[in-house]
């Protein structure tokens, strides 16, 4: 008995401090956004290639950033925004976030073999998922402000929407072409063919679920006829 106690006991502290670390890597991992969205040059660098980023805190920020949408839609002001609250579905809402942002991972992944990027997948969403950081902490506090404003006072807050549009779109850029180590113009038309990339892949979709429900209505029709000539 006290020989299993020992050999249990050493395997629970080794378990408890596996957990404490991961959590103390997971925070760490959070807090070095704001290093990532003020200093994007270094930051994108070491985030991938030091290890400075997790997945974990990737998915944390997708997930504020479809949390902050629907909050947007469901508790701003009905002065700077018309959404019919009593018709909102929020999975809806952020689905048609959700998948644009990870097709739009993958077409960036796919079309790196075209041009010799050194991103993979991982790295590609990390990055995007950090790069979301300021829209939820500029947006996020606006929804509040946004009641507390005067329609005259609008322009304050349509800037500070703006801004966090900007800002991420400005992240999006400099963390590609970190990940990938290409330059400015080079990212440019890099992002060009990802947009074009998503669009195909897109229209991809559509076409095959769009055969796919003509083939299913075929089958079906057809196992229709088939019991009606029999009974």
């Amino acid at each position: 008995m006290s020989i299993a106690k020992s050999v249990s006991k050493p395997a629970k502290a080794i378990k408890a401090e596996s957990r404490k670390a991961w959590w103390k890597n997971y925070a760490s991992s959070l807090r070095y956004s704001l290093y990532v969205i003020t200093h994007p040059f270094d930051g994108f660098w070491d985030l991938v290639h030091e290890k400075k980023g997790s997945i974990a805190a990737a998915h944390t920020f997708l997930f504020l950033f479809l949390l902050t949408r629907v909050l947007k839609l469901m508790l701003t002001s009905f002065q700077f925004i018309s959404a019919p609250i009593q018709h909102l579905n929020i999975f809806e809402q952020a689905l048609s976030l959700l998948l644009p942002f990870l097709v739009l991972c993958l077409a960036n992944w796919a079309m790196t073999t075209l041009f010799d990027g050194k991103g993979r997948f991982k790295d590609i969403y990390m990055a995007m998922c950090y790069a979301l950081v300021p829209y939820v902490l500029l947006q996020l506090p606006m929804i509040l402000v946004s009641n507390m404003l005067t329609f005259e006072e609008g322009s304050f807050y349509s800037v500070f929407l703006s801004v966090s549009v900007i800002w991420c779109v400005f992240l999006v850029f400099v963390g590609l072409m970190e990940i990938h180590d290409y330059g400015p113009g080079k990212t440019f038309i890099f992002l060009i063919v990802t947009v074009v990339g998503a669009l195909v892949i897109i229209f991809l979709v559509l076409v095959f679920f769009s055969l796919l429900s003509d083939a299913i209505a075929y089958f079906i029709s057809l196992y229709r006829e088939i019991v009606y000539r029999l009974y």
